[in-house]
């Protein structure tokens, strides 16, 4: 048996220190610091000692790799195969984070539950029978998925060994301990050490792990950042818990792009997969009033309808108020400097508050002509038509700017029965024969004229 090694780890971030001390260097946080054994004995693979050891790599040249496609596993979820890039691909690991309740282990069994595949579902937070409770709320039961309570390791590489499970999710990583490792489950060095056991297994066996990942008050995932660097793909579920609606993301993915987004509402049956997210964000109301523009956007290749709220008043305290939410406050100072300055609106004695509806946020500029016109709207008391919608980019001298991927944007709003499309004058439309007028604008001063004469 090897020594005894330990080493001392800041418990926000993760960074390692050769000796203790008070104030992290990395994160600046102070009392963070603990020491953590790192190497109990020698380590062997995730199989038994008998398995036979592969033969070492050697390099191939380029040309020789093979490039065909890697066939890629259906999770029978249409958002998550998005998300991921087309589903799940075998020997992949996936960590997917999220705040407590938002409904990470709804959303993992809920997929377990209908995968045309062997599923072992690994839990350390619940038993065996609040799962099966759940199970029976979300769907009929199924005779894939195998359902483990346990958090050594080693005993979960025994079980499949025993199972051969064509999929393994954890749920969740802070909670699997190794027999390596002496500190405590959810440690650092646990954390690392169990995901390096794991990514071994999935390399090496071809099968995929999805894994659960508590985060930090901060928003981040619990862990050192490494963690996320091991990993192939790296999702964010997202939302309030006091909202019905959850916006899947991801922040990294080795197989795929990172800008697509997956929409779900939950229900008391589990999570409903929403195929069409405009209708979520955008609100029915009977009447029309004032402050609402209806925006295009695009998440990946999904384009989306949003509405933009606004609500423009005198200052009553003296200081103008500036507000937003899922819109950044500094491109809405900037809109205002520029309404004030080139379009001649009297707005820096005013409060502005701005809402993107639905609780999510955008960065796309193509919305800023959205925002132009809501602000004008709720200033002038004027609502906009019900049928129009905004795709444009607002620049400092007051002009609209070409937004790209236009003809996609015109065909979602066509889609959704809009009469007019508002746009620059300076995209390049390939589109003919539309069933919805594009109005060409050129500067905020022909849009105001149009919609409030």
């Amino acid at each position: 048996m090897s020594k005894v090694k330990t080493s001392f780890f800041c418990q926000n971030c993760g960074t390692q220190y050769a000796k203790w001390q008070g104030q992290c260097n990395a994160c600046k946080e102070w009392n963070t610091i603990a020491e953590e054994i790192i190497q109990k004995q020698d380590k062997v693979a995730w199989k038994s000692e008998s398995a036979p050891v592969s033969k070492a790599p050697r390099p191939l040249k380029i040309t020789e790799i093979d490039s065909a496609q890697e066939v890629r596993m259906d999770t029978t979820d249409s958002e998550l195969n998005r998300v991921l890039g087309g589903g799940l691909v075998p020997g992949s690991l996936t960590l997917l984070g999220g705040e407590p309740g938002i409904g990470k282990s709804t959303l993992l069994l809920q997929v377990s539950l209908k995968l045309p595949y062997k599923t072992l579902y690994v839990s350390g937070e619940e038993s065996q029978k609040q799962i099966k409770m759940r199970a029976e709320r979300i769907t009929p039961n199924s005779d894939n998925c195998y359902i483990l309570t346990e958090t050594k390791t080693q005993n979960i590489f025994k079980q499949i060994e025993t199972i051969q499970p064509e999929v393994v999710i954890i749920d969740s990583i802070q909670t699997l301990h190794t027999d390596y490792i002496e500190s405590t489950a959810g440690s650092i060095s646990q954390i690392r050490e169990t995901t390096a056991e794991l990514i071994k297994f999935a390399k090496e066996s071809n099968i995929p792990v999805i894994l659960i990942g508590h985060i930090t008050k901060d928003g981040n995932i619990a862990g050192p950042k490494i963690l996320e660097h091991m990993v192939d793909t790296v999702l964010q579920f997202e939302g309030d818990r006091n909202h019905i609606y959850r916006i899947l993301r991801s922040l990294k993915n080795r197989f795929g792009s990172t800008s697509e987004l997956g929409i779900y509402e939950m229900l008391g049956s589990g999570l409903r997969e929403v195929s069409n997210p405009s209708e979520i964000l955008i609100s029915h109301k009977d009447e029309e009033l004032s402050g609402t523009a209806i925006a295009t956007t695009l998440e990946g290749m999904r384009p989306l309808m949003i509405e933009i709220q606004s609500l423009v008043s005198t200052a009553v305290y003296g200081t103008p108020q500036r507000s937003t939410t899922g819109y950044n406050a500094k491109r809405l100072n900037m809109i205002l400097a520029v309404l004030e300055k080139r379009a001649g609106f009297r707005l820096g004695a005013k409060d502005v508050f701005l809402n993107v509806t639905g609780g999510i946020s955008v960065d796309d500029p193509a919305i800023d002509l959205a925002v132009v016109a809501a602000i004008l709207s709720s200033n002038e008391d004027i609502p906009v038509g019900k049928g129009f919608c905004f795709a444009g980019e607002v620049g400092l001298s007051g002009e609209i700017r070409p937004v790209n991927r236009v003809d996609q944007r015109i065909q979602e709003a066509e889609k959704l029965g809009f009469d007019t499309i508002f746009v620059s004058k300076y995209n390049k439309i390939a589109l003919k024969n539309t069933g919805i007028k594009i109005e060409l604008v050129a500067k905020i001063e022909d849009v105001a004229s149009i919609l409030f004469g």
